[in-house]
């Protein structure tokens, strides 16, 4: 029988992934067990879902740190994913790990972030009995969410690599290791360029220890990140930064939340949490009012999940729009007058 695409990427595997690599043919399978493809790993399947996934469309409308800016060169939520995607993709390459399981964990990882970056984020979790976390939310979507409630049946490692992406994580996997870092590479920088781009802040202002560092410009910066973990890690089975150059970008992380995430769009924050405040009240009262899919997630999980779900899937223009629609009185037209 003639060897399938599938099996000579095994086979490539072997010759060209370090021992410590996660490798596909060893992957520990899905919850619902599927044929295989003949032409694509299952990490590859899972990077394919999540790009075509309704969740990772709607990144493109989501805020990062500036809420609907004006101009066209601000990261949103996709964008930052895809920077994610290619820092972690670099990192993973450079250390003979499995990109394809990279890749897939990258562009999940914020699939259930909330509208209005991390002011919906706090306030579901104010709000919620559950609590709420933008990665457990994620994997919630993959798991429960999309495809009408099916979710999308990821592998285990992908899965593992999605709610454990945060700093405070611990990832099972070191390809999992690779997007937590690569997460924190590309917002601290990203996030500076904005904030630059808005005014919020001069090149000038950033802390003169971290920039000795890492560089004056984003590409250096990103650029010694990347070159650091690699010299740190390779042959020795891990995937991590230097010291020096994990307090200097702690520094520049708390840098960044001190004059620009709690800062910038500050009247802007406080109107976005009265905005979510008052649509999860609406909808926990008017259970009735969630669109069909929500309502059989209510039906299963409870009245804090579905309307949690429910909001935090919206994009920032589509929540505006739904508030209006419910709370914005609209004139109408009689015999030709306004009323």
């Amino acid at each position: 029988m003639e060897e399938t695409v599938r099996e000579k990427t095994f086979k490539s595997e072997e010759l060209f992934f370090a021992p410590c690599a996660t490798f596909s043919k060893a992957t520990k399978g899905r919850a619902r067990a599927e044929k295989p493809c003949d032409f694509r790993t299952d990490f590859q399947r899972d990077r394919d879902r999540i790009i075509y996934s309704n969740s990772f469309k709607r990144l493109k409308n989501k805020t990062q740190v500036f809420f609907a800016p004006e101009g066209d060169h601000y990261i949103t939520r996709l964008t930052h994913t895809l920077d994610v995607s290619q820092i972690s993709r670099s990192i993973a390459r450079s250390l003979s790990l499995n990109e394809d399981l990279t890749e897939a964990i990258a562009l999940g990882h914020d699939l259930g972030h909330t509208p209005f970056g991390h002011v919906g984020e706090r306030v579901l979790n104010s709000l919620s009995c559950h609590g709420f976390l933008h990665n457990e939310q994620s994997l919630r979507v993959v798991d429960t969410i999309e495809k009408d409630g099916r979710g999308l049946n990821l592998t285990f490692e992908v899965r593992d690599g999605i709610v454990q992406h945060k700093s405070t994580g611990k990832p099972q996997t070191l390809e999992g290791v690779a997007v937590s870092l690569a997460d924190r590479i590309a917002y601290i920088n990203h996030d500076i360029e904005d904030a630059i781009r808005a005014g919020v802040l001069k090149d000038s202002d950033l802390p003169s220890a971290p920039v000795k560092i890492l560089g004056k410009i984003t590409k250096e910066r990103i650029n010694t990140a990347i070159t650091d973990i690699y010299e740190q890690s390779r042959g020795k089975g891990v995937v991590r930064m230097s010291e020096t150059v994990e307090n200097a970008t702690r520094e520049l992380r708390a840098f960044m939340f001190e004059r620009v995430y709690e800062v910038a769009n500050k009247s802007i924050q406080e109107r976005a949490k009265r905005l979510l405040t008052e649509l999860f009240n609406y909808f926990s009262a008017h259970t009735d009012k969630l669109p069909a899919p929500y309502s059989a997630l209510l039906e299963r999980d409870g009245k804090d999940r579905a309307v949690c779900d429910y909001i935090s899937g919206m994009t920032d223009k589509y929540a505006i729009s739904v508030f209006e629609n419910i709370f914005i009185p609209t004139t109408f037209s009689l015999g030709g007058i306004e009323v």
